[in-house]
């Protein structure tokens, strides 16, 4: 096998897995240990893979990576749903209710639309379709207008200037990340600040975030763990996260999959 023949089977396994190891490497390729070794130099020389003790992962997705709308829809469906489901649950009849842009903000969506009486802020035009698409004489729906961004939010001064004046009882806030460093953060700086207008209109902040959150950071942070009065993630939340969590964040809620 030739190096480059080489070098791409060691990528496609670290992008398949998220890791490989050097021994696993050296018995599957047959090659020495610092054959690998060199291929993983060259393969994170060229910015393809992290090199760690041992072996080499994945890169994470940078601080400024955007997903557009229709491809973070298509990530942890299961998880999310089971999120969305259980965030639904926090959600009175007759009250005031914000929901940030996001894919589980969106979902949730889908299971509020029988909730009567129903005040709702949104951001995003997703969200905003849903219930336009399943209309009650006694709900209300304000979109809040502003600059769309990849991820179908709509921000900027026109966006902030619509939630200034607001007070909502609840706020589902979508995140692209969350880490005991940096807290819930997007890698979109005007969002950044719309959500922020958000959360200050808040009575109550509920962040609904996936395992597959924790750790991830986003270049702008929009709030602190314990600024949220609940978190809820789904089942593959490491142990590291929900100890944390449980620390810094008013409450933290596992939902399971399947369950209503």
């Amino acid at each position: 096998m030739l190096a480059q023949q080489r070098q791409q089977a060691i990528l496609q396994r670290v992008r398949s897995n998220g890791g490989v190891r050097v021994a696993d490497l050296v018995r599957e390729l047959g090659v020495s240990d610092m054959t690998i070794r060199r291929d993983l130099e060259v393969l994170a020389e060229r910015g393809l893979l992290e090199k760690v003790h041992g072996g080499a992962t994945a890169l994470g997705p940078g601080s400024t990576e955007e997903p557009g709308f229709t491809a973070k829809s298509a990530r942890q469906q299961p998880e999310k749903q089971a999120i969305a489901r259980r965030a639904a649950q926090l959600v009175r009849p007759g009250t005031a209710v914000a929901l940030s842009a996001g894919t589980t903000t969106w979902a949730l969506a889908h299971h509020l639309i029988a909730v009567p009486e129903l005040t709702v802020i949104t951001n995003s035009v997703p969200v905003a379709d849903v219930f336009h698409r399943n209309p009650r004489a006694d709900r209300t729906v304000v979109l809040t207008g502003g600059v769309r961004t990849p991820s179908d939010a709509l921000v900027g001064p026109v966006a902030v200037a619509a939630i200034r004046r607001l007070h909502v009882d609840t706020l589902f806030l979508g995140v692209h990340g969350m880490s005991v460093r940096a807290g819930f953060t997007t890698p979109n700086l005007l969002e950044s600040e719309t959500d922020r207008e958000l959360v200050s209109a808040a009575g109550r902040l509920v962040v609904p975030a996936d395992h597959t959150k924790w750790n991830t950071v986003g270049i702008s942070t929009i709030a602190e763990l314990s600024e949220a009065d609940v978190v809820i993630s789904d089942a593959a939340l490491p142990e590291e996260a929900r100890t944390e969590l449980a620390d810094r964040a008013g409450e933290l809620i596992i939902a399971e999959e399947g369950t209503l």
